[in-house]
């Protein structure tokens, strides 16, 4: 269902970001992020001057590798636009993730090694939902693995509302560990 009947507006900013994961042939997995962002109207710019309509202000792109168990094996980013010069420089940054693990506290852990003036904020902010398409990623892979071996408790259950150990979708997919009535 669509959201109900909006107020009258007029369009005034649009951001797109899309992510994919990728299995790599060497058995890494690769998570990437795209971002643009644009004005629906010329657009006065402080630095540049005026930004056509529908120009990208910011086209960013991040490349995460990742090994079976999640941790950052390497990252990439590249800024093809940004508003400001030093913007591009601020992509080299990103190798503080580098060996890092994506597990809980993945955002705690990038605001404070890529937060402030470190990195660039966008592409710090990719990382986040990089982190939600390495779970969708890797769960086809990691469920036909998780057949041949001994049960143990997912990672998944009691992370978000649907996966509650009290919720018919526990009781479907894991029932030894369901907890509901």
């Amino acid at each position: 269902m669509p959201l109900s009947e909006p107020a009258e507006r007029e369009p005034s900013h649009v951001r797109r970001i899309e992510c994919r994961g990728f299995l790599r042939r060497d058995g890494l997995w690769d998570l990437e992020a795209h971002l643009v962002d644009t004005k629906p109207v010329e657009t006065a710019h402080a630095w540049s001057g005026r930004l056509a309509a529908d120009e990208p202000i910011h086209d960013m792109w991040l490349r995460l590798t990742i090994d079976d168990s999640m941790k950052v094996v390497d990252v990439e980013g590249v800024i093809d636009r940004s508003p400001y010069p030093p913007c591009s420089r601020a992509a080299a940054s990103l190798a503080a993730i580098k060996g890092h693990t994506i597990a809980p506290g993945w955002t705690i852990l990038v605001k404070r090694l890529l937060g402030g003036v470190t990195s660039c904020t966008h592409l710090s902010e990719l990382l986040l939902p990089l982190a939600t398409v390495a779970y969708q990623t890797l769960g086809m892979g990691r469920r036909a693995r998780a057949q041949s071996a001994p049960q143990t408790r997912p990672a998944k259950i009691d992370s978000c509302y649907a996966y509650s150990s009290q919720r018919e979708v526990v009781a479907r997919f894991w029932p030894e560990f369901y907890e509901g009535p």
